[in-house]
């Protein structure tokens, strides 16, 4: 009796207003029964930039979420769980900071089985990589220098390209067939020149590369190495020689993410499972970020690699949220935001430039993403959003995307 009560009611204030019954019932009832479930306060009256919201998002299977401090300021299918694409990055980039922090560096290490005797290495000289992404001829000139500066002289070996101590794997399910050509090389320990090869293609011999390249550099400040270079992996102990070190992991997640680098975001992935769990796979790496979601109220997460090109990978947009707010109360919650394109840089070129938004893109076919910060002109604070959909094209998802996060920068407010 009581429902029906409350249905003549909405019939006789429909008709006074002049709205027209049938209309409504024809587009609003499965969204307004969707904002009703996701709504914080139900029975309040629906603020103007939410009514603007839902408007712009309509029935498509799109979720949004917004939020600051731990409060929701709106959400919308904010439970359904879809592909983050490469959102998947700025997950990764929050795991990797809460395991080694922004100042980490990764060293990339010159090892022989004994130190050298008046100037000879006996046995060989070993290349020995642990994750560095950006390994570069630079990087290794300067290794054959500090060698050449320890007085060796003479290597009686070749140098040897390490190929551990990381899992050579190069598939993650959910990847599609042609990712490792066209996408992602291979993700190895001892990297070079982004394991790419001259003419853009991917390589699977970077470690060989590598060896090759430290051989000439150090033939060319007169030391001599026997042999050409080779890989492989020690077969026992080896005493350090010299090491170069990569730039901060701050730096390296920064040029990851402003352009969505998917061979950085592998290898940085199995440093990850590494530190985590003493495996460098990118299983392993996926499961590390997992791991660091579940902790930090994102238990629903699926995830199958570190750069999102799985199409099997599952999040939720308040999942998302979430993650950004326990971010916001750690030490390095500002190399997080800064490591974020602004609008019209790297991913974001053309998008946003006149909004002040530090956020991580997400594009697979048929899938799109956007999370991160955007500044509120009404609070006068950064606010918390993801949104994330599945089966839009793209133009159209972006346009969506971009109109949301300007409505939240200009006019949202939190609710009462």
């Amino acid at each position: 009796m009581r429902a029906r009560s409350h249905l003549t009611i909405l019939l006789i204030a429909s008709v006074v207003a002049g709205i027209p019954i049938t209309a409504r019932a024809a587009t609003g009832p499965r969204h307004a029964s969707l904002v009703r479930h996701d709504a914080l306060s139900p029975s309040s009256e629906q603020p103007g930039w939410q009514r603007r919201i839902d408007a712009l998002v309509g029935d498509r299977p799109m979720s949004v979420t917004i939020g600051d401090d731990g409060a929701f300021w709106y959400r919308h299918l904010a439970w359904a769980r879809r592909a983050p694409a490469s959102n998947e990055k700025l997950l990764l980039s929050m795991a990797l900071l809460a395991a080694v922090g922004p100042d980490r560096v990764i060293e990339t290490r010159a090892m022989a089985a004994t130190a050298p005797v008046e100037g000879v290495i006996d046995g060989g000289l070993w290349l020995v990589g642990h994750g560095d992404p950006e390994l570069a001829p630079d990087a290794l000139d300067a290794l054959a220098q500090a060698i050449s500066e320890l007085g060796v002289t003479r290597i009686d070996g070749p140098v040897f390209g390490d190929i551990g101590p990381f899992e050579r794997d190069w598939w993650a399910p959910g990847w599609k067939d042609d990712f490792p050509e066209v996408e992602v090389a291979i993700p190895t320990a001892l990297t070079f020149r982004g394991n790419v090869g001259p003419e853009g293609r991917h390589i699977d011999d970077p470690e060989l590369r590598a060896a090759a390249y430290l051989t000439k550099a150090l033939r060319r400040r007169g030391i001599r190495v026997k042999g050409p270079a080779s890989v492989g992996s020690p077969d026992g102990p080896r005493v350090k020689i010299a090491t170069i070190d990569s730039a901060p992991i701050g730096d390296i997640l920064r040029r990851m993410d402003v352009v969505s680098n998917n061979f950085d975001a592998e290898v940085l992935g199995k440093v990850l499972g590494a530190e985590v769990s003493g495996t460098a796979s990118i299983a392993a790496g996926a499961a590390a970020i997992r791991a660091f979601a579940s902790a930090n109220g994102a238990p629903r997460f699926q995830l199958r690699d570190a750069s999102g090109l799985s199409y099997a990978n599952r999040v939720t947009a308040q999942g998302m949220v979430r993650l950004l707010w326990a971010s916001d109360g750690e030490p390095w919650a500002s190399d997080l935001r800064l490591a974020l394109p602004i609008g019209g840089q790297g991913t974001l070129e053309g998008r946003l430039g006149h909004t002040r938004v530090r956020a991580k893109t997400g594009t697979l076919t048929a899938v799109s993403a956007l999370s991160g910060w955007v500044w509120s002109r009404t609070t006068k604070g950064w606010v918390e959003f993801s949104i994330l959909s599945a089966g839009l094209d793209k133009d159209d998802a972006v346009r969506i995307e971009d109109a949301i996060v300007r409505l939240v920068s200009t006019t949202a407010r939190p609710p009462h």
